[in-house]
């Protein structure tokens, strides 16, 4: 038989693919060559499912830093707001916890990934799980989608297909990068591939010594110098972790496509960083307040007073860095000692030599490029029924339900128009 959809890809976006195309009327079938649909989503979140993001349009955008302005077509179909009420109409209540994340009340992927399996059986989507599609045959002429080879020589002819394989992050959930040829085929263009949301490595001595290794730091400020301006790049405010290879953590996951790209672009060996310790206070008040902490106990030893307020590793490791004597007191702390002390807080240079590998980044940055695609209808601007959605996509926001944001709203948009136009080619 012929489909009048094909989705490949049963992850977020194609899930919800294949439903929006199936409320549209159209036949659907679902491609995984997985044996378990959903797997990353079930996964995401720390394995609470983070399903969107509520905020406002404007601010979710600025938080997709790989092309979020592409977003404004799809969010017009499919916002945050719809992505909410879809969950809450199928009778999964959320929860609105701090920057606007949205979770499932009982804190369980699992519950978001059974509620749109159960409404894809609902709706009758046709599913097929350990299958690989092969290719996608296009028309002689190259404007038209035909058909999709599967492994063992099946050819399933269909009216549209939907490519939603993800990227090449986290590649036990299945994302490969298996849809990057059948596009290119098309004559589609994919941009560089690179990990994004993606720990950081170093070679400073700090690292290598392990010194800080395992300490976290909340609400610190991390910055991306640039190399050629020596100004801030980027700076992100959060919680960071030293670790045995370099800086992993929200900020620092925020921080690495800027340490890629500037590394890339100016082809130096090391990014350097500032590390902000107390960036709510300023230098001068960060001052008052350790000397007054000082004065409180005249007698003490700095360290023994110090270590209240700064974590007391990372206090013993600037301190030997600036051979301040951790047993002086205050008396014997030179007033140029203390401001050097206080300054480092506020700016710790560390530097960057790159990231960890893709496959081990939590999103894909790079992609199906978003200037040959039609932003209303997530379709190729050339080959008629050939859609995308997802990840795939040269589209990458940061952590904290901005990705999934992307691969719902460009999913149900997809399916929608997908589903839409065949019923019309039908009549």
């Amino acid at each position: 038989m012929a489909w009048d959809v094909i989705v490949i890809g049963g992850g977020p976006a194609g899930l919800m693919a294949s439903i929006a195309a199936r409320e549209q009327g159209a036949s659907v079938l679902l491609i995984d060559k997985g044996n378990k649909l959903g797997r990353k989503l079930a996964i995401s979140g720390g394995g609470r499912c983070n399903v969107t993001n509520r905020m406002e349009e404007q601010q979710l955008i600025e938080h997709i830093p790989g092309n979020g302005r592409f977003m404004y077509s799809p969010f017009s179909v499919f916002n945050n707001e719809d992505i909410i009420h879809f969950f809450e109409r199928l009778g999964i209540r959320l929860k609105e916890e701090d920057h606007g994340r949205m979770f499932p009340v009982d804190d369980k992927a699992v519950t978001v990934v059974r509620t749109l399996l159960d409404q894809i059986h609902r709706l009758g989507v046709s599913i097929r799980k350990n299958t690989r599609v092969i290719d996608i045959d296009y028309s002689d002429d190259q404007t038209a989608v035909e058909a999709v080879h599967i492994e063992g020589g099946e050819r399933l002819e269909t009216n549209a297909v939907i490519i939603a394989t993800g990227g090449k992050s986290v590649p036990h959930t299945g994302s490969t990068g298996d849809g990057y040829p059948w596009v290119e085929k098309a004559g589609h263009k994919v941009t560089e591939l690179y990990p994004t949301e993606v720990p950081l490595t170093s070679r400073d001595q700090l690292i290598k010594s392990k010194k800080l290794q395992g300490l976290s730091l909340r609400e610190v400020k991390l910055s991306v110098i640039d190399p050629k301006k020596n100004k801030p790049l980027i700076s992100h405010v959060g919680d960071m972790i030293f670790t045995h290879f370099g800086f992993s953590g929200p900020i620092a996951l925020r921080c690495s496509q800027f340490v890629v790209k500037a590394l890339k672009k100016h082809h130096v060996q090391d990014v350097n960083l500032l590390l902000d310790v107390f960036p709510s206070q300023s230098n001068n008040a960060l001052i008052d307040q350790l000397r007054s902490l000082l004065e409180q106990e005249p007698k003490k030893a700095i360290r023994n007073i110090w270590k209240s307020f700064v974590p007391e590793r990372l206090l013993d490791a600037i301190l030997e860095q600036q051979e301040i004597d951790p047993y002086h007191t205050v008396s014997t702390l030179s007033k140029q000692d203390l401001e050097r002390f206080a300054n480092t807080l506020k700016s710790l240079p560390l530097s960057t030599n790159g990231t960890l590998p893709i496959d081990k980044a939590f999103v894909t940055g790079g992609g199906i490029s978003t200037k040959e695609v039609d932003p209303k209808r997530m379709a190729s601007k050339w080959i008629q029924g050939l859609h995308f959605c997802g990840e795939v996509m040269d589209i990458h926001g940061y952590t904290g339900g901005y990705n999934i944001t992307v691969a719902f709203s460009t999913g149900f948009t997809a399916g929608k128009a997908a589903g839409e136009e065949s019923q019309y080619n039908n009549h």
